[in-house]
């Protein structure tokens, strides 16, 4: 052995075989696989609920100049049923028992009652607080609140 040409190293791993990847995501998926559809569901779904009620909350405060606390209850109640209706039978159908089905709608209403007043702290804090305008509070509402909402609606309400 030439101590001035060194063997190989063992810092470079063996590739792995196509077959073992295939296998190793075929695992994943198996494992993982209806939290990863539910996840997608609720994304569409709370997203286009989440851009919804931001929207109506950014529009009636701004154009129609309603205290910006008020027009996020006006918008909450407006959307809050048809949120259940589509959470409840798209982003967690076949996931959870389906009996106990006033057990259920009172979770939501506490789940939903939950991110309403999560929202209601991002406007008091961004827009009353700081006196910022209207669209910071719709950040923390589009991308904070649905992340809390989705773990508790899977975990509580639908699981």
């Amino acid at each position: 052995m030439n101590p001035f040409q060194p063997a190989a190293t063992a810092l470079v791993a063996a590739p792995q075989r196509a077959s073992t990847t295939i296998s190793t995501l075929k695992s994943l998926l198996d494992r993982y696989g209806a939290l990863i559809a539910q996840m997608v569901r609720f994304g569409i779904t709370g997203g286009l609920m989440s851009v919804l009620v931001a929207a109506g909350y950014w529009a009636v405060a701004t154009f129609l100049r309603v205290e910006p606390m008020l027009s996020l209850t006006l918008n909450y109640l407006a959307f809050t049923m048809l949120g259940y209706a589509l959470h409840s039978r798209w982003s967690f159908k076949g996931h959870g028992a389906r009996d106990r089905s006033t057990l259920r709608k009172f979770r939501f209403l506490a789940v939903n009652s939950f991110g309403f007043l999560l929202n209601q702290a991002f406007i008091w804090y961004l827009v009353k607080h700081l006196h910022g305008p209207i669209w910071w509070s719709v950040i923390p509402i589009l991308f904070v609140t649905p992340l809390v909402t989705f773990s508790l609606n899977r975990h509580w309400v639908f699981g």
